[in-house]
């Protein structure tokens, strides 16, 4: 800060007088040449205003869900693929989210009948989801109230229904059977899917994706009446394998004695051929032989029967000039008729 020099005029002092203040038209930048800054915030709210009235009117769709817009309450439409979609703003329309994701239901053990009167307790399960239907989405809306848990105590008391007219239709065997060929669960769930479907679909505007059976037992009298009923078709199975077994056993023995009784016969008779063609050669040859020396065959034949007659201990008092014994005094027969030549004297 710097001070002015003082001139004194008299007794009191006076300062000296200050400069002229610069012109304001030389300058370029002064608050005359400012533009107005109401007029830009006018401008930014405007444009704020703007952005959120587009927000509240923008909705969003996800993927696994479907929007119903409302207008004043009452439904208008309805889009159920994903993006984006406009509406008006609150409170003129008002948007609705509805799932259309699948959900399971289980229905719980039902008591139910089976054709042959015998109770069982089944529990199945029921897959199920809202379509991507505009009239199935209003549909679901007026029966639960957009509420799932509603859908699905309502659709046990179905399945429950559906249970006790389809097992109606089939016997236990038909559900347990130690033979799996005969077991039907398919068919049982095809049939509980067929009670299902147009029903739920028409009342609640739900799609059933799959039905099963989950869980299938039986009461302490409805076991006992199924084991005593296997117990029987096991029994009448065994019989009937062992009655088959007996048969064929007595097929097989009565083929196998027919087989040795002919084997037998043709063994007999190719042996009495053979003996036979045995005796007449031995015919042959005993012939040739008597025709070539009578009396050395008869010795031979004598001296035979007697080693087939006469054993170790058989004794015999029997003329010794009766054949056979003859031989053994009189000696072999001359063919010639010659009596035998004396024996010569030694030297």
């Amino acid at each position: 800060m710097s001070l002015l020099p003082l001139h004194s005029h008299g007794d009191e002092p006076h300062a000296a007088p200050l400069p002229p203040a610069p012109s304001r038209k030389g300058r370029g930048s002064g608050l005359a040449t400012r533009p107005p800054l109401h007029g830009l915030r006018y401008v930014i709210a405007a444009v704020i205003v703007v952005g959120l009235v587009l927000a509240a009117c923008l909705v969003l769709i996800g993927p696994g869900d479907a929007i119903v817009i409302t207008r004043f309450g009452n439904p208008v439409q309805v889009i159920t693929q994903p993006g984006l979609a406009w509406r008006l703003p609150s409170p003129i329309e008002d948007t609705m989210t509805v799932d259309l994701r699948l959900r399971t239901t289980s229905s719980g053990l039902q008591d139910v009948g089976t054709r042959d009167g015998l109770r069982v307790l089944m529990q199945a399960y029921v897959a199920w989801q809202v379509p991507r239907d505009p009239a199935s989405v209003r549909q679901f809306l007026r029966a639960v109230q957009n509420q799932p848990d509603n859908a699905a105590e309502q659709l046990r008391s179905f399945v429950a229904s559906a249970l006790e007219v389809t097992a109606s239709g089939f016997t236990l065997s038909d559900l347990v059977d130690t033979d799996p060929a005969k077991v039907q669960l398919d068919r049982f769930d095809q049939a509980l899917r067929q009670h299902l479907q147009d029903q739920v679909l028409r009342t609640y505007g739900i799609a059933i994706r799959q039905v099963g059976l989950e869980r299938l037992t039986l009461p302490p009298e409805t076991l006992d009446a199924a084991v005593a009923r296997m117990r029987a078709d096991r029994l009448a199975v065994a019989t009937a394998r062992m009655a088959e077994g007996e048969r064929q056993a007595a097929q097989i023995r009565s083929d196998a004695d027919r087989d040795s009784r002919i084997a037998v016969a043709d063994a007999e008779a190719q042996a009495a051929a053979i003996k036979a063609k045995a005796e007449v050669r031995a015919a042959g040859i005993y012939g040739k032989a008597y025709q070539s020396d009578p009396a050395l065959y008869t010795t031979l034949r004598s001296l035979d029967t007697l080693d087939q007659v006469v054993s170790g201990n058989t004794r015999l008092i029997l003329r010794t000039d009766a054949a056979p014994f003859r031989v053994l005094v009189d000696g072999p027969d001359d063919p010639g008729g010659a009596p035998p030549a004396p024996a010569k004297a030694a030297p």
